[in-house]
């Protein structure tokens, strides 16, 4: 375990990660009060012991949207990676596994999307439909998957031709076992850091679309709308921009953090 004591910043986003899934599972028993409840004479209320993070502008507790919020940001996080890292797995082990006319195919595909900003083919996309966070979860996840599929693609170029994969291929094992038993057991570590470090971009992603108004709808609690909140009263109250943004700062710098320090761990040219 001396690899794990010589990284602390990873300890750190674990530890960050640990936090906010904590706060995300248990926001219902955590939050003080009803994230979407409304007292008109609270509006305003700068931070205090009754309010920890103050109130917005309709009185409801900053801090409760906030614990909220984590619940939503993690969701979209994890949907839309699970839904990159099955169309990027099943494309790049095709790639990967079968050279010539279905890789040009896949991999030219991949490239042509490639050459859309991802941000903006997001909005393009949401421009037709309705805004809501199961259409972000999915957009996003379909938006994602290119990375991810050049990456098993590569690892299982470098794998299919390894001692045990012709071992295995020698005795007539099937192409579909193949893959599933030998090739992509071993490609699972850079998909495990792809996935971690994939996670925060799709926070950021829909915290961005949610500020713009197409993303998570109020009256839930997201923290991109919460930013656009406190954009809007920046001048008279600034808790309702610094919390929210500190929240998407340290969630996705955790994520950054414990993503960087598992590539270290499973880069075999590292010496531990």
């Amino acid at each position: 375990m001396n690899w794990l004591k010589q990284n602390p910043l990873m300890l750190t986003g674990a530890a960050i990660v640990a936090l906010v899934s904590f706060i995300a599972i248990f926001a219902p028993w955590l939050a003080p009060y009803d994230p979407n409840h409304i007292v008109i004479r609270d509006m305003l209320l700068p931070p205090s012991p009754a309010h920890w993070c103050g109130t917005d502008t309709l009185g409801r507790d900053v801090f409760s949207r906030l614990l909220y919020g984590a619940r939503i940001s993690l969701l979209v996080g994890f949907v839309a990676v699970g839904i990159a890292l099955v169309i990027g797995t099943i494309l790049g082990a095709i790639a990967g596994y079968n050279s010539g006319l279905w890789d040009n195919v896949i991999m030219r595909w991949t490239d042509m999307v490639l050459c859309f900003p991802t941000f903006f083919l997001i909005l393009a996309v949401i421009a037709f439909l309705e805004p809501s966070i199961w259409n972000i979860m999915i957009i996003i996840g379909l938006t994602s998957w290119m990375g991810v599929s050049r990456l098993v693609r590569a690892e299982f170029l470098s794998l299919r031709e390894r001692e045990f994969v012709l071992a295995a291929r020698s005795i007539g094992t099937p192409p579909l076992r193949l893959i599933w038993s030998y090739l992509l057991p071993n490609a699972l570590g850079p998909l495990i850091v792809s996935a971690v470090l994939g996670i925060a971009g799709a926070v950021l992603i829909e915290s961005g679309l949610s500020f713009l108004g197409l993303g998570v709808q109020p009256p839930t609690a997201s923290w991109g709308n919460m930013l656009t909140e406190g954009k809007d009263n920046i001048q008279i109250a600034w808790w309702l921009s610094v919390y929210p943004g500190l929240a998407i700062l340290i969630t996705v710098l955790g994520y950054n953090l414990l993503g960087e320090g598992l590539r270290d761990i499973f880069d075999p040219r590292l010496e531990r």
